[in-house]
């Protein structure tokens, strides 16, 4: 059964998930461009040249994850009924694969991050699994994946896989 995740601490933040719909669509590219800001800040494209890279990125990752993750959640996180991010979330027997996390910049630095990977730990933990995600060496979220218990397991280049244990969290 696809559910979405318990919210404990994410709901004391005013936040619930839905299903993604086709119209999430415009609110997911722009939710992604801010992903890759500071990116295109460096590029001296003009800003239809932007928009262009990321409606082409967002939809290659977009139709990635559709294929290599077929089971996968896909929700939008909302809070008081406005769409502020999105967990993509991939449940198999033995882990929580975070496929992708990510809120609006309005939104970080406010504890939402963190209060839905707790939940998501918190599951995972009862149901005696490990939680994992393939974060990028210099996301500035790798602090706070840490501070949870996140340990690198995998050189992926550009990013590191990222797993977590409740027996190594703890010690």
């Amino acid at each position: 059964m696809k559910r979405p995740p318990r919210s404990g601490r994410a709901a004391a933040h005013g936040l619930s998930y839905r299903d993604m719909k086709t119209s999430d669509m415009p609110f997911l590219t722009l939710l992604y461009r801010t992903t890759r800001e500071a990116e295109l800040a460096r590029t001296p494209w003009s800003e239809g040249e932007k928009r262009a890279f990321i409606d082409m990125q967002f939809r290659a990752q977009h139709d990635h994850y559709q294929k290599h993750y077929p089971d996968a959640l896909w929700l939008i996180v909302e809070q008081a009924g406005r769409a502020i991010g999105r967990l993509y979330l991939e449940r198999w027997d033995t882990e929580h694969r975070i496929i992708d996390i990510a809120l609006l910049p309005a939104v970080r630095g406010r504890g939402m991050g963190g209060a839905i990977l707790s939940d998501l730990l918190e599951e995972a933990a009862a149901e005696g699994k490990s939680v994992g995600i393939h974060v990028e060496k210099f996301n500035p979220a790798m602090s706070l994946y840490r501070r949870l218990g996140f340990r690198p397991v995998e050189d992926k280049g550009v990013y590191d896989l990222l797993m977590w244990r409740a027996e190594l969290a703890a010690g």
